[in-house]
């Protein structure tokens, strides 16, 4: 499959040839010595917050929880939900707080509106969505539009049937159909990950994430690595930014601790980690993004899932983590 140009809009051979001729030092500097115009953005600039960290919050007070998220100094957030609202009154509602939504993980559904859904999505400023079947009865994507916007019980993670090459294989192509459907809205399709995407598939060498990497359109198909779920399932996170430099457009970011404690005969999937606030815990932040420009970044957000759990306060860890972040980026 052929790649289409990296994130910086150079030949991807171009792109191949600079990381070559820098080697170690550019991927483990970052971009000194890069003409400005070839520099990274100002990350500290566009901290994002993905709204599932204060989800209890905003099923009790939606608009009054993002407007303390502004407070705190994020400009982008990724919604799990849009509060009962349609889409011309959550614009607006991210417009009054200075906020912009590139990605959202309240998905669109399959059926004879989709396109309609898409269109609103576009006009909540989305560049990066997905689709999900119908379910049974008509019901949307969870916290798709209520105003509890969880997309998921707490602390809980999807739990996936026993897959092949085959039915990945597929999901992959439909993953690319989808795609082609978005691109005509200006927006990509996001696959986002866990731990259990890299459990091996039945009777075969490679993971669910090889297969997606290999088989996804990146013209269509943008990659969100989780990196807190990715490093928990025990994945080198900068050894896959240079084995696919540019397929990680979209990051979520969270720190992780105990993770020097971890099994390795535990597969993947089973693995569980101590999500704690950015700059508390063992993954090196500021290597990762001296390394954005090789894994294609655009856009991150922070997320912690355990936040506010056991009495304690959302908003409190939202804050942490804007300030360790800040600190890393600084």
């Amino acid at each position: 499959m052929t790649r289409p140009d990296d994130a910086t809009g150079q030949p991807r051979r171009v792109f191949l040839k600079d990381v070559a001729a820098f080697g170690g030092a550019f991927l483990l500097a970052g971009n000194f010595g890069e003409p400005a115009a070839q520099r990274s953005p100002d990350w500290k600039k566009q901290i994002g917050l993905e709204l599932f960290t204060v989800r209890d919050l905003m099923s009790k007070e939606f608009e009054g929880t993002l407007a303390k998220v502004a407070e705190i100094g994020y400009k982008e957030v990724e919604p799990v939900g849009y509060g009962g609202l349609n889409p011309k009154q959550f614009r607006a509602l991210l417009d009054r707080y200075g906020l912009s939504a590139p990605s959202t993980h309240a998905a669109a559904t399959e059926g004879p509106d989709l396109e309609q859904q898409l269109e609103g999505h576009r006009i909540m400023g989305f560049k990066y969505t997905d689709i999900r079947a119908a379910r049974p009865g008509g019901a949307g994507p969870p916290g798709a539009g209520g105003p509890k916007g969880a997309g998921r019980p707490k602390g809980a993670m999807p739990r996936r049937p026993p897959q092949t090459e085959e039915s990945v294989k597929r999901s992959a192509e439909q993953y690319n159909r989808h795609g082609a459907i978005t691109k005509k809205f200006g927006m990509k399709i996001l696959i986002h990950n866990h731990a259990g995407e890299f459990d091996l598939l039945e009777n075969s060498k490679k993971t669910q994430y090889d297969i997606l990497l290999a088989e996804t359109d990146p013209a269509l198909v943008a990659l969100q690595i989780d990196i807190g779920w990715a490093s928990v399932a025990g994945q080198n996170v900068l050894e896959m930014f240079r084995r696919n430099p540019g397929r990680y457009e979209l990051w979520h970011v969270k720190d992780v601790a105990g993770l020097k404690n971890a099994d390795p005969s535990t597969p993947p999937g089973r693995r569980r980690g101590a999500f704690i606030p950015i700059g508390q815990g063992e993954l090196d932040y500021k290597t990762l993004f001296a390394n954005a420009r090789v894994a294609g970044l655009k856009y991150f957000v922070i997320e912690q899932d355990n936040a506010g759990e056991s009495g304690g306060d959302a908003l409190a860890d939202a804050r942490a983590n804007y300030q360790g972040m800040a600190k890393v980026l600084s």
